[in-house]
């Protein structure tokens, strides 16, 4: 079954179209071609191991250009849609966009390293794109941090989303607002906001978004036009970024 599987891509990897053709083989001539096909694969399977190295490097090339074009294809809702929070150098030569989910452990363990990149590099504009995905508290969390974005201001925001960011239990109104309590927050006017027109249309946006990108999972990083799937360590992200730069 292998085998079966794995020599139509050897021949698409090693044989010119037009110097091989099945379907003008006689039905003896194919069973022998294949017989011998068998016997060779057999002998030589790290032909197998090769052949699919090569089909996996060219998807992923794929995948990459594919990704590339969808960002640059994107590039206002991105970068600059308005609403979204912009930490940072905001003219910084690299612009790091992170779509994250409070309940979401890669992006809690991705939380501190992006920190550490955004303060070790005067040079990175950073883009968070609340992206909740992974149920109710996920919902609840995000409305809560726009809220706060849009009743107090980014800085505020800011504070609130390392804060969620960095905690670990249940997500529940009352959390949340003990949360607020420790920032001295009008928690009355930021519950109110929760549900309003506003922070709902930051959230359809946001998914409208990644759904364009075809973003299904967080965290999920864009560096300039270069997208990264999934948690990604500190020293590949500046390596990333050095790349860019000599670009």
């Amino acid at each position: 079954m292998f085998a079966r599987f794995a020599f139509p891509a050897l021949l698409a990897l090693s044989t010119p179209a037009s110097a091989f053709e099945l379907d003008k083989m006689t039905d003896a001539e194919r069973e022998q071609f294949r017989q011998e096909v068998r016997a060779y694969l057999l002998d030589n399977p790290e032909v197998l191991q090769e052949a699919i190295a090569v089909l996996q490097t060219r998807e992923r090339e794929a995948q990459t250009a594919n990704d590339a074009a969808l960002a640059q294809a994107n590039t206002d809702a991105l970068f600059n849609d308005g609403y979204s929070f912009v930490g940072g150098n905001p003219d910084g030569d690299i612009t790091l966009v992170e779509f994250m989910d409070y309940r979401c452990g890669f992006c809690k363990r991705a939380f501190p390293e992006v920190a550490k990149l955004v303060s070790n590099d005067p040079n990175i504009r950073y883009v968070i794109k609340e992206f909740p995905i992974l149920g109710e508290q996920s919902v609840l969390a995000s409305r809560y941090a726009i809220a706060t974005q849009q009743v107090a201001g980014d800085d505020v925001y800011e504070e609130v989303h390392n804060a969620l960011m960095a905690f670990r239990g249940d997500i529940t109104p009352a959390s949340l607002e003990r949360l607020g309590d420790t920032f001295g927050l009008d928690n009355a006017a930021i519950t109110a906001a929760m549900e309003s027109a506003e922070v709902e249309a930051v959230i359809t946006k946001n998914r409208e978004l990644a759904q364009k990108l075809q973003i299904s999972g967080t965290p999920t990083f864009i560096f300039q036009d270069q997208m990264v799937r999934g948690y990604i360590p500190l020293a590949e992200m500046e390596t990333l970024i050095a790349e860019l730069r000599e670009e």
